[in-house]
């Protein structure tokens, strides 16, 4: 890979951009189909490869004599969750097994500590400020976890408006009838705030920390997959 094309490679993932490479197999030369800006070799390439590209699928396509090999890769899966609670350990560990890239973020620095979450991701700033200063893209998912409304409801008016696959929020049924009521006063719709999961994650009875964190997982996975 050439320098030129390596660079927009990783400015993309850096991103979070969908990212297009074609490999001749020929002789190994590499094309970054994302540029706006195409010769005629790169449309050719992506007007052959448009069903690969539109369902998101690595193949080989043929131009001529020349074989191609086209790697779309997406970002990765992510879950920021608002909230370095206890349920958010679990959580966390199980999403990274589960391949997610995990951001925790909480203004309370008693909380959110790199020994209680080592080697993951912790952001101090306020949940809005954070949420608005990351790409809140459909590989994403969105859960709080605070049960404090100053915190909870100033992420939740973020993810509504955003591309977030899942969003979900720690609390009884009667903690999420006051939220709702809540963001009716902020001016959100009853359709807009029926994206939120509340009570948040798979009802499987679940009660301790670790059993919740299960719970959580397996409704963004399901949602993902649906």
């Amino acid at each position: 890979m050439n320098e030129d094309v390596l660079n927009k490679v990783l400015e993309a993932k850096e991103n979070r951009k969908e990212v297009i490479l074609a490999t001749q197999l020929e002789n190994g030369n590499q094309l970054f189909l994302n540029d706006k800006k195409e010769d005629g070799l790169s449309s050719n390439l992506k007007q052959i490869a448009s069903d690969l590209i539109k369902n998101k699928k690595s193949g080989v396509i043929n131009i001529g004599n020349n074989r191609w090999f086209i790697d779309i890769s997406l970002p990765s899966l992510r879950l920021l969750v608002v909230g370095a609670v206890h349920i958010a350990q679990p959580l966390a560990n199980i999403a990274s097994v589960c391949e997610f890239d995990i951001t925790i973020i909480d203004p309370r620095s008693t909380f959110a500590t790199e020994k209680r979450f080592p080697n993951i991701k912790v952001l101090k700033d306020w949940p809005s400020e954070a949420l608005n200063n990351l790409v809140i893209d459909d590989r994403t998912a969105i859960v709080t976890l605070t049960h404090d409304p100053k915190l909870d409801d100033s992420a939740l008016e973020i993810a509504l408006k955003s591309r977030a696959f899942y969003i979900g929020s720690l609390g009884s049924s009667k903690t999420h009838e006051s939220r709702k009521k809540r963001l009716e006063k902020s001016g959100f719709t009853e359709k807009q705030i029926k994206k939120i999961n509340g009570p948040v994650g798979i009802d499987i009875r679940a009660k301790s920390p670790n059993e919740i964190a299960v719970a959580i997982m397996s409704e963004i996975i399901f949602t993902y997959r649906s």
